[in-house]
């Protein structure tokens, strides 16, 4: 297979994946621009920050996998790779650990102010009084805003510091009950009631039409007088206006590492109001950036090539739901040539069309079941009919929810 590399990735993606047998390219300077006039003749693409566009989905001839490594997928077109048929899949999780510990640095750096002390030290000034009146965080409350593998690590670390934190109240998995459990996390009603009484609160959701603008003045409204905002998920769920205006007004306080109108390429000049606000603590969108997650992130890179090529589909974020059909058919036949074929035909011919199917075939490859998912009516006589096909042994009809409602 070939693939194409169009941001920096751990070597060891390469070397892997070139051992495995696949036609590797890395081409980490291409932009989004570039990627359209690129992509022709590659079935998989692999990027970190660079904007896969409808452009390039358009462009492309071969492709039939979108990699992204990290978790967030918002800088590629997914409706557009779900039009025409190409999986988008991520590597979530990987990076938690990194991501959290940036978050417990700006927030460590909030409260002692230390780029501010190195910057005077930097220029020849001494000035222990002032940098000395810093606050502390044993006991301070943190609310985590998006419990998940980022937000846990965020945990953990948080009460390590003395730290309590407490989350959103929500229905939950038992193992995400007892990860809450373990770590002592109090949960609260909702997002307002966290904010109110939270000194510190972290963002760890990811960015979708749901999420942009979260954080916006009626929000950030509530949150204590001189709070600490940290966000190193993405720059669009706080709006940026609302969050200048509670730096001014609240005595707000942010450790941020993304940033809204950020620049999509790793150098170039980039002047903020925000990011510039002697309230601010920011980073550079380095959030992931360790070399130990860039290792883990191109291992799960690895993971999921290697699925693809076996047939199976890993993290793919533009799957519909399975089940849409309404009906679900079990023919159980002998492992034959042309089964598949005369099944399909009789679907076709009766106007039944198939949303999903799977088929599996048993040790001593004499006999499979084939899984269909139709769309349309199914009563006995298509079931007698396929029955009736050479090498059928047997077929039954199950409706789903949409069939059944």
């Amino acid at each position: 297979m070939r693939v194409l590399l169009a941001d920096a990735i751990h070597p060891s993606t390469i070397d892997v994946l070139t051992d495995r047998g696949h036609d590797c390219v890395s081409d980490p300077k291409l932009s989004a621009d570039d990627l359209p006039e690129r992509i022709a003749g590659f079935e998989a693409l692999v990027v970190r920050s660079t904007k896969v566009t409808a452009a390039t989905i358009e462009a492309a001839d071969a492709l039939e996998l979108i990699v992204r490594a990290g978790a967030g997928t918002n800088t590629i077109d997914v409706e557009a790779a779900s039009e025409v048929g190409i999986y988008v899949t991520n590597v979530p999780g990987r990076n938690a650990i990194a991501v959290a510990e940036l978050t417990l640095g700006l927030l460590l750096a909030i409260d002692r102010r230390i780029a501010d002390n190195v910057a005077d030290l930097r220029t020849g000034s001494w000035n222990k009084t002032s940098y000395s009146k810093a606050d502390g965080l044993f006991g301070k409350v943190m609310g985590i805003v998006g419990l998940g593998e980022i937000g846990f690590a965020v945990a953990e670390r948080a009460t390590a510091f003395g730290l309590r934190v407490q989350a959103i109240r929500k229905d939950r998995d038992e193992a995400t009950e007892e990860r809450l459990k373990a770590l002592d996390i109090e949960l609260v009603d909702s997002l307002e009631d966290l904010v109110e009484t939270s000194d510190i609160v972290s963002i760890h959701v990811p960015a979708t039409s749901e999420t942009e603008s979260m954080f916006d003045a009626r929000l950030l409204g509530r949150m204590k007088e001189g709070a600490i905002l940290l966000n190193t998920s993405r720059g669009d769920i706080v709006d940026e206006p609302a969050l200048l205006d509670a730096l001014e007004t609240r005595a707000l306080r942010a450790g941020l590492d993304v940033y809204p109108d950020e620049p999509g390429s790793g150098e170039t000049a980039w002047s903020s109001k925000l990011a510039q606000h002697p309230n601010v603590v920011g980073t550079h969108h380095i959030g992931a950036s360790t070399a130990q997650a860039q290792k883990a992130v191109a291992e799960g890179v690895v993971e999921i090539v290697d699925a693809f090529v076996r047939g199976d589909i890993l993290n793919c974020v533009n799957l519909a739901p399975t089940r849409l059909g309404t009906h679900t058919l079990h023919v159980r036949h002998l492992d034959r040539v042309g089964v598949l074929a005369g099944v399909f035909d009789i679907l076709r011919r009766r106007e039944l069309n198939v949303e999903q199917m799977e088929n599996r075939v048993f040790e001593g490859r004499n006999a499979a079941v084939a899984t269909i998912d139709v769309v349309g009516d199914v009563g006995p006589d298509l079931i007698a009919a396929l029955e009736a096909l050479d090498h059928v042994i047997h077929v039954s009809a199950v409706p789903t929810e949409r069939g059944a409602s």
